[in-house]
């Protein structure tokens, strides 16, 4: 039983902290895109339309957070967050990865960011992978 309790929290902690992640980055990018592209050494002209390319999926962004969020705290949530985390994560680092390839090698900024997302991918594939097992008939 002890067991049990402590890997459910485990799950609960990587979804709480996948989710305020992504969250956060989003939250501050749609908030104030200048100033958090600013810290990887990008200067962004204040266009319009810029703007709004980048705000709109920050906001995403934002709102995935709270989804996967949600699965720290809600049992039934626990597998869909655990999903959405895993493609979230996943999905920046396949992208950064493809970047690698076609544009070169970037800032030691962003291979920060590509290391932390292939993290909380990998810990959010374990919660889907342990969690089906936990609820899979016996």
């Amino acid at each position: 039983m002890e067991k049990n309790m402590k890997l459910e929290l485990k799950r609960r902690l990587i979804l709480g902290l996948s989710g305020l992640t992504a969250f956060a980055i989003g939250l501050a990018i749609t908030l104030d895109p200048r100033s958090f592209y600013a810290n990887y050494g990008i200067v962004l002209s204040p266009q319009p339309n810029l703007m709004s390319e980048l705000r709109a999926p920050a906001a995403n962004l934002a709102v995935l957070g709270l989804i996967i969020l949600c699965g720290a705290f809600y049992q039934k949530l626990v597998q869909a967050s655990a999903l959405l985390g895993a493609t979230v994560f996943s999905a920046f680092a396949v992208g950064r990865t493809i970047s690698f390839v076609l544009d070169g090698w970037p800032s030691e900024n962003i291979l920060a960011a590509f290391a932390i997302e292939v993290l909380l991918g990998v810990l959010c594939l374990w919660v889907v992978g342990g969690n089906a097992k936990s609820a899979a008939p016996a």
